[in-house]
């Protein structure tokens, strides 16, 4: 019986009244025997706030907090309704027993991420995160200090810098050729290709190929890491009980049941990873690795993340669990950029308008070049601003994190006159703030893409970080490493994929009617797969 709860309740939560039923008992025990918190006087209150108050917070139920308002399945739609009721932008909600900052404008945002980014630097804990990742000896999910800095560090200057990612172009022409090829053979068919399977490989297979090498595919092991991956955005993207009532881990089920799960699937990306490392620490050569580390520059493409890791360890310092762990943090990465592509493609179908007006600059800008290739290359996209502007709309209306990975107060600051204290979850609404109709005028909801052209209101915008109204990779110390990589992948893909093809739905079918259902992790993925049919143009 007690196995049965513990499976109820480490759900997703997709139902949360199945458990409010649960917990509503005990909610009524506790209100009856102990007070209820936030009935101290206000005078008391601003006396331990230094005379501000804390950020407002509607009405909460008894233990339940603010639980009863958010779903779980999309929380950044009902987070944002919530902003709305009540006309704020920085926001306290309760969890059950967690505290959490929502912040619903570019203005708080910028005073989280750029203002008092050195308080919002941190991490809240997690014990998903502990498992998977050795320790949260990663970069993603690492509290903020040494190993953070340190780490952030490798990455930067060995994995993602400007010249290693265009080092991996041939990688990617390679990748997007092969995927064009399978779509020629299924036009030529007249059979439907699930267009987010065959975005999601892309992404997959390339990712792998920059930290493995040209043998990723061997052992399937390209397939095996995708499942991997999967399983653990779910994972560690979802909320659990445990984090909402610490107190239910007195009777030691729930955590026992998360502990088991995560160690479940830490043993299979170890068992993935081990062998590699294996083999580059057996053909390691110390003195290679030193001339390699003086030189900095990588000029071979099968010099591949595993590599340098291996070859910089020492000079890290860093465990086998951290190198994995780092790892990890990439594939997560760049898993982004098949979201992205999937949602695009979808809103170019639904606006033939842009749809048209997109394919008409990707194909006249490879005439202009005067190639014939069967591809378009990266040399091409300089001349393709309105292949940009619809990355960006894409990635406003639809970002692959709506709510970005939890920052964590490491100290009370106090912003707009409201005191936010020390041990706050901080959940950053970039959905909502993309959708802001006071910030991207009347047509906030369509998909407009010629806002972000020349003479358009978000010219100016990048995704840089530094606009705060349009924030797909995040900003300040916690802003994700891997923007220059994710950028050049959905590029070179998206193009390609407007070049050569028309799409259609299969017969029946039309573009409004797609299930637009999201299953909520560290990225957001579309439920149900979507078949099109591709037609070769010619």
């Amino acid at each position: 019986m007690a196995a049965n709860l513990a499976q109820l309740l480490m759900g997703e939560l997709a139902a949360p009244r199945a458990w409010f039923l649960l917990v509503l008992p005990l909610s009524l025990l506790l209100v009856r025997c102990y007070p209820l918190h936030g009935k101290r006087p206000r005078k008391r209150q601003q006396e331990i706030n230094g005379h501000h108050p804390q950020p407002p917070s509607p009405p909460a139920l008894p233990v339940l907090g603010h639980l009863h308002l958010v779903g779980f399945r999309c929380p950044h739609v009902s987070l944002r309704s919530i902003a709305e009721k009540h006309g704020e932008d920085l926001m306290l909600l309760r969890l059950g027993s967690m505290p959490a900052l929502i912040v619903s404008s570019p203005r708080a945002a910028e005073a989280v991420l750029r203002a008092h980014d050195h308080v919002f630097a941190s991490r809240p804990p997690s014990l998903i995160a502990e498992v998977l990742m050795h320790g949260r000896n990663d970069i993603g999910f690492a509290p903020y200090g040494e190993h953070w800095r340190q780490a952030r560090k490798l990455v930067t200057t060995h994995l993602l810098t400007v010249k290693r990612v265009q080092s991996f172009r041939h990688a990617r022409q390679e990748e997007v050729s092969a995927v064009v090829a399978q779509i020629r053979e299924a036009a030529a068919a007249g059979i439907p290709v699930n267009i987010g399977d065959l975005v999601g490989s892309f992404t997959n297979d390339l990712a792998c190929r920059a930290v493995i090498g040209k043998t990723f595919r061997s052992e399937g092991r390209n397939k095996l890491i995708r499942e991997v991956v999967a399983d653990a955005s779910v994972l560690l993207g979802g909320f659990t009980v445990d984090e909402f009532f610490p107190f239910l881990a007195w009777f030691g089920i729930l955590s026992k049941v998360v502990r088991a799960k995560s160690d479940r699937l830490r043993k299979r990306w170890d068992e993935l990873l081990d062998r590699l490392i294996d083999d580059r620490e057996s053909k390691y050569k110390p003195m290679a690795a030193e001339a390699e580390a003086a030189s900095h520059v990588k000029k071979d493409e099968d010099d591949n993340f595993i590599n340098t890791l291996v070859s910089v360890r020492e000079e890290y310092g860093y465990t086998r669990g951290q190198v994995k762990a780092i790892l990890l943090d990439v594939f997560f990465g760049m898993g982004t950029a098949a979201s992205v592509l999937d949602y695009t493609i979808i809103q170019l179908l639904q606006n033939p308008r842009v749809m048209a007006k997109l394919q008409a600059e990707v194909r006249s800008s490879v005439l202009q070049q005067g190639q014939g290739e069967e591809t378009v290359s990266e040399d091409d996209l300089n001349q393709m601003p309105y292949l940009r502007a619809v990355i960006y709309e894409s990635l406003r209306l639809r970002p692959a994190t709506p709510l970005l990975t939890p920052h964590f107060s490491m100290a009370s600051c106090v912003i707009d006159g409201l005191v936010v204290p020390a041990g706050m979850r901080v959940l950053v609404n970039l959905w909502a703030i993309g959708r802001d109709a006071c910030l991207w005028g009347e047509d906030a909801e369509e998909f407009v893409p010629e806002r972000f052209l020349h003479g358009g209101a978000a010219a100016h915008v990048s995704h840089r970080g530094n606009d705060f109204q349009f924030l797909p990779f995040g900003a300040g110390r916690r802003q994700c490493p891997g923007i220059n990589f994710g950028m050049a992948q959905v590029e070179v893909m998206l193009a390609n994929l407007v070049h050569r093809f028309d799409w259609e739905l299969p017969p029946g079918k039309e573009a409004r009617d797609i299930d637009m259902s999201e299953d909520f992790g560290l990225v957001v993925k579309r439920k149900h797969k979507l078949l099109l049919l591709p037609k070769l143009c010619l």
